[in-house]
């Protein structure tokens, strides 16, 4: 079994792999605060809860057996802490920190490769092996990325535009009768109420805004819109994807499937 960890600014994301197949998934807040005792605390609850009983391997560290654990981060604090829980726990379990200098296939086009997130890296792996290219991938999070890929599986560039959440909490600081509002699909795009209103807005109006910018991106490309292929990924993309008309495939997993792939090239 291969746990592959992708932190994230808001979230992070744990999967767990026995090998190509995604056997469990966790979603989890990412707290900069929770020091290196209490993320071992949470990787061993979570995985022994996925314990397989029948499994005649023997159990590891975690309760279960582990392979190898592979992770990425775009928040510093937490990778601090993280490292310490590699180091201290599992020094005998192959593990990989992804970061500068990490064999990871996806030759980083930019004029300055290190500023990359490392996720974004493993959505271009990801997404290159499984889809072959040039391809676009619509990371929806904290903030909406766009990241280009090559038809050699190069990283050509990108870009970052603000989130739903931040956009709807920005608002709601700004705008003195206005409040967060759930998620969801609104009964119509013209809307009767003010919640429905925020809820056009930001379904609406972020699919939009995902659908503007590939077309941009694919005439950018000088390529037929037929030969590239679109992929979504991240935790609010469910409540955009199904209103992007530029969108052709949704892979929840995509960060961690690269995550999978970085591992079995290094270790």
């Amino acid at each position: 079994m291969l746990l592959c960890v992708d932190i994230g600014n808001s979230h992070t994301v744990l999967g767990l792999f026995d090998g190509d197949e995604l056997r469990h998934r966790w979603r989890v807040t990412t707290e900069e605060q929770r020091t290196a005792d209490e993320w071992f605390v949470l990787l061993r609850g979570l995985l022994r809860g996925a314990t397989d009983p029948d499994h005649d391997a023997p159990p590891g560290r975690l309760g279960m057996p582990t392979s190898g654990i592979v992770v990425c981060s775009t928040v510093p604090m937490v990778l601090h802490e993280v490292r310490q829980v590699l180091e201290r726990y599992f020094g005998d379990v192959p593990h990989l920190v992804v970061e500068a200098g990490v064999r990871t296939g996806v030759p980083v086009l930019m004029d300055n490769p290190r500023e990359v997130g490392t996720d974004r890296i493993m959505n271009a792996l990801a997404a290159s092996t499984l889809f072959g290219g040039p391809c676009i991938v619509v990371d929806v999070g904290t903030a909406t990325t766009f990241d280009v890929v090559s038809s050699r599986g190069e990283y050509v560039g990108g870009a970052i535009a603000p989130g739903i959440e931040i956009s709807l909490e920005a608002l709601g600081r700004r705008g003195a009768q206005l409040r967060r509002v759930e998620l969801i699909q609104p009964r119509s795009v013209i809307a009767k109420n003010t919640v429905e209103a925020l809820q056009s807005g930001a379904v609406y109006g972020f699919a939009a805004q995902i659908d503007g910018m590939v077309t941009r991106m694919v005439a950018a490309l000088g390529v037929e819109r037929r030969d590239i292929t679109v992929v979504a990924t991240g935790g609010l993309a469910p409540v955009v994807v199904a209103e992007c008309t530029q969108v052709d495939v949704h892979e929840p997993a995509l960060t961690l499937i690269g995550l999978r792939l970085v591992f079995a090239r290094n270790c």
